[in-house]
């Protein structure tokens, strides 16, 4: 089976899939992974075929822009058809050349699916948030305003589409492009007990669970309680950063913080911190009994897998929508505020009332039953060869 697999310049999208390729290439499947430089090493250790995306003015390169996206649908629209164009001529040739069964991409990297649409092609999508529909969609918090302004800016996003359908796309509209529906072959990467209003999807979503690394370097447990403290990468607050050392340099905890590139702020910190630019996520999780976290997608699986309440911090709508569902289910807490007060009561409550725990043991088990990175494979087998599917 060969695939052709697109993916958007980001970890969170990329990390995910990575282990869905490594399975398919050990199986003996071929895949040609669209990416970008910066991801060559990763997908190349993952058996797959890389194909740059780099050089071909592809403005999602732009982290500013990448960020005004999930905000701007207008300006979303024309850059994922000003992007679908710009590479519109490598894909055709590469499509043409590699022959594929199958296109995947992730289910923001548009630019795979109108591929798949244009060589008529089986599709799957790749989700590595929560799977959306409109019952779901009550989760992210689009107000009336934003849909206003989308209504407005209808006939802008008409005539992006029209340049698609000038180049072949068989696009009717901009929901063609957005939204998956039911008959949408999806992977996505959690449970069903974590995804809200699950039961409103059809048996083409697939939830297989999260991507879990393995720990590579151990981190040392040096007290009875360990707190950790991720903010993602792109984080720069650093008066929430000073109000986590002040009001945790008192405590007897172990405290571990990844705080990216802000390291040279904090030269004097009490004994029982630890900052670090960046740590092996896996093996600080594997130790921790506490985590905030800006709430990615990735983190609070990742710190669920491992059994560990969560403070909520969300920074985005989707961070926000990962949060609630986290709290729905008893295994958080929301920050209020970002005073020193609010920060060690709400890890009081996590360390010390059983039920965050328990319900972080309950949504860790879904994970763990479901079925992986080998459900994917055999999903991808039979749509790509539904008659003698492995």
């Amino acid at each position: 089976m060969k695939i052709a697999w697109f993916c958007i310049p980001a970890h969170g999208h990329t990390n995910p899939a990575l282990g869905v390729v490594r399975e398919l290439t050990s199986a003996g499947h071929r895949v040609y992974f669209f990416s970008f430089e910066m991801f060559r090493e990763k997908i190349e250790q993952a058996g797959a075929t890389f194909i740059g995306c780099d050089g071909y003015d592809f403005e999602m390169e732009d982290k500013g822009n990448a960020d005004r996206v999930g905000k701007d649908k207008v300006f979303a629209t024309e850059l994922l058809v000003s992007s679908t164009l710009a590479l519109d001529e490598m894909t055709t040739k590469k499509v043409e050349e590699i022959n594929p069964d199958l296109v995947v991409s992730d289910s923001v990297a548009f630019w795979g699916k109108l591929v798949a649409m244009k060589h008529n092609l089986p599709y799957v999508s790749s989700t590595t948030t929560f799977a959306f529909n409109r019952y779901s969609a009550k989760y992210m918090k689009e107000t009336p305003w934003d849909i206003a302004k989308m209504l407005f800016s209808l006939p802008r996003i008409n005539k992006q589409i029209q340049r698609l359908r000038e180049k072949g796309y068989p696009v009717r509209g901009l929901l063609d492009i957005v939204q998956n529906d039911n008959d949408t072959n999806t992977i996505v990467y959690t449970s069903k007990y974590f995804q809200p209003c699950s039961e409103t999807f059809s048996d083409r979503y697939h939830f297989i669970g999260p991507s879990i690394r393995p720990v590579i370097h151990p981190f040392k447990k040096t007290a009875e309680k360990t707190v950790y403290i991720s903010m993602g990468t792109v984080n720069q607050n650093r008066e929430f950063y000073r109000n986590c050392i002040h009001a945790l340099g008192g405590t007897d905890w172990q405290v571990i913080i990844s705080m990216g590139t802000n390291t040279e702020h904090f030269e004097k910190v009490p004994e029982n911190i630890q900052i670090h630019q960046s740590v092996d996520q896996m093996a600080v999780l594997s130790i921790a009994d506490a985590f905030i976290t800006h709430c990615g997608m990735n983190s609070v699986s990742e710190g669920l897998y491992f059994r560990i309440p969560l403070v909520l911090f969300p920074q985005t709508p989707e961070q926000g929508a990962v949060a609630k569902r986290t709290e729905e289910l008893g295994a958080g807490i929301q920050l209020k505020s970002i005073s020193e007060e609010d920060i060690l009561q709400a890890l009081k409550s996590v360390l010390y009332e059983p039920d965050y725990k328990n319900n972080a043991i309950r949504i860790s088990d879904s994970f763990h039953a479901c079925g992986g990175v080998v459900e994917a494979r055999k999903f991808l087998e039979e749509i790509a060869h539904p008659n003698h599917s492995a």
